[in-house]
């Protein structure tokens, strides 16, 4: 059963994402905000499937209030849900992206148009700036920056260790001067690190308390991590599916 759900699910998913692809075409032409609103929908779309044709929920918690205004979000990584469901949490999110996706005919095109910030991880120094500029340009424009610490997406249970957090994140703390918002979740209980098998489990996005600015970038980091991982590992408990036999 769980296989045949995921089939469908799948299937439904990217014919639904080249929906919405196709409807963003025109909007090249049109406000930015047009594209971010196809965003939106196709988040709420994706949570539609994820519930009648997996069996996952989603839940939420924490202040959303929290997130209208500008900031920095610092978020866990563990599935694709992860790029689309701040669409749904803040107004105009603005991802940290690697450089590649933007190179993507179409998916690559609409970030450019919504101005998320490309992220060269093999650039070094100058790269980084550019990170740095395009942040300082959103803040300005009153949006929240989501950037995932450790780069990638992480399977569940894979230790900071193992996937280390990466030094942008710090770098866009201090040269900002800006509070940032750690985020836990679990995403990875059911939709999977490049796993075909979407299970039926509790996907949970939580808030956790911010980081003033003015702390050095090692303490920061420590703080960063020591916020998420905890967090992140209740989460997956509390989220994991119940696999019966069939």
């Amino acid at each position: 059963m769980i296989a045949l759900r995921s089939i469908a699910f799948n299937v439904l998913f990217f014919a639904w994402t080249i929906i919405v692809l196709a409807l963003c075409t025109p909007s090249f032409a049109l406000p930015r905000v047009v594209v971010n609103r196809l965003g939106r929908l196709w988040a709420r779309g994706t949570l539609l499937l994820l519930r009648v044709v997996v069996g996952a929920t989603f839940e939420f918690r924490g202040d959303r209030a929290r997130l209208a205004g500008p900031g920095v979000i610092a978020s866990k990584h563990q599935s694709a849900f992860d790029t689309m469901v701040y669409y749904l949490l803040t107004p105009d999110p603005c991802y940290v992206m690697k450089a590649e996706l933007l190179r993507i005919p179409i998916y690559g095109w609409l970030g450019w148009k919504q101005r998320m910030i490309p992220i060269d991880r093999a650039g070094g120094g100058a790269a980084l700036k550019r990170v740095l500029r395009g942040a300082e340009r959103a803040l300005a424009e009153g949006r929240r920056i989501v950037i995932f610490p450790q780069g990638t997406r992480t399977t569940p249970g894979i230790t900071p260790t193992e996937m280390p957090y990466l030094p942008g994140v710090a770098a866009v703390y201090t040269a900002l001067g800006a509070a940032v918002t750690p985020v836990a979740l679990n995403s990875g209980v059911v939709w999977g690190r490049r796993s075909f098998v979407k299970l039926p489990g509790r996907i949970i996005v939580e808030l956790l308390p911010d980081i003033e600015p003015g702390l050095k970038r090692a303490a920061f980091m420590r703080r960063l991590q020591e916020a998420i991982e905890p967090a992140s590992a209740r989460l997956e408990a509390e989220g994991a599916p119940v696999v019966r036999s069939q």
